[in-house]
């Protein structure tokens, strides 16, 4: 039973959110907040729920994630996805390229890093990791980077820190985000192209918007599945826990993941914590095997199966 909500434009066309909701990628220009494009593309499109995942700073410009309808759910997942920047950064002094070279290998790894002064969010010291530091060009003081990291990293911070090991101080003159997790540049679509796809849509042409929204499961690929009976949605839409009995087969993944749920016809159900690792779960059998953390389905999109079979620590059943 695969679930639509509508995107209503203005009593025009209807563009069909699959599962409630969707992915829109952005490329964020310099000037804006993150928040200001996400309320420019809720505006556009008229879609009432419209979010984002990993902040950009105004003066930053690249991808950014969209999420439209139920896929705002998703938020608390998908921001801490690694992130991939291109950096320019310029040296306060000069430097030779073998030292260069030598201290951007130093900083690949774990780094202690501390928020920003102007940052949002408490100063406090943590860790992340630089996953890749490459250089792709050098003219006399200004190096171009290119970053992959964890979510979090402050690449101003990174540049300071570089300039400080080499003894001659560095600034972050431009950056723009590359990637962010599974979706890179080449994907986005800017502020302008939405525009003239939500016109199209109103005059009647739904294909040029409609190919824009990629379905929020793309998202959540990369997590291992739970596949379980048609039967036991209800339940689960209800906010019960994932029995064994209601298991078909699932993917490899330990206790405390996150996974996905999937109904057997192949209809996304959400997100939960695995409670017991894949190795000990054995369908049919008893036991609790996943907390849904992130439900899509209204809680009446399926038929109430399990209602005639409740149990007292509500699990779904088949």
């Amino acid at each position: 039973m695969q679930t639509t909500s509508e995107v209503k434009l203005t009593g025009k066309p209807i563009i069909p959110l699959q599962n409630g909701g969707g992915i829109l990628l952005i490329d964020k220009p310099r000037g804006p907040s993150s928040h200001q494009v996400a309320a420019w593309v809720r505006e556009m499109t008229g879609v009432s729920q419209v979010g984002h995942t990993g902040t950009l700073d105004p003066q930053v410009s690249g991808v950014l994630v969209v999420l439209l309808g139920k896929a705002v759910r998703l938020t608390s997942i998908l921001h801490l996805d690694e992130k991939e920047y291109i950096c320019l950064m310029r040296l306060q002094g000069n430097v030779s390229q073998q030292d260069l070279e030598r201290n951007i290998a130093e900083f690949t790894g774990k780094i202690y890093q501390r928020p920003p002064r102007k940052s949002a969010v408490k100063r406090a010291l943590r860790i992340r990791e630089i996953l890749e530091l490459e250089i792709l060009s050098r003219e006399d003081r200004l190096v171009l980077l290119r970053v992959r990291c964890d979510s979090g990293t402050y690449i101003r911070s990174l540049c300071h820190h570089i300039g400080m090991a080499l003894g001659v101080g560095a600034h972050m003159q431009e950056l723009r985000r590359s990637r962010s997790a599974d979706f890179p540049e080449s994907q986005i679509h800017t502020l302008h192209d939405v525009r003239d796809a939500v016109e199209a849509a109103k005059a009647g042409h739904l294909e040029l918007l409609s190919s824009m929204i990629l379905p929020m499961e793309i998202s959540i690929k990369h997590l291992p599945t739970v596949t379980i009976k048609d039967s036991a949605a209800g339940a689960i839409c209800h906010g019960a826990r994932l029995s064994m009995r209601g298991i078909i087969k699932t993917d490899a993944f330990q206790m405390e993941d996150m996974v996905t749920i999937f109904t057997d016809s192949g209809d996304l159900i959400g997100v939960g914590e695995a409670l017991m690792s894949a190795s000990r779960i054995i369908p049919g059998e008893k036991g609790l095997a996943v907390a849904p953390r992130i439900i899509f389905p209204d809680a009446d999109a399926y038929p109430a199966i399990w209602k005639g079979h409740q149990t007292s620590d509500k699990t779904s059943k088949a």
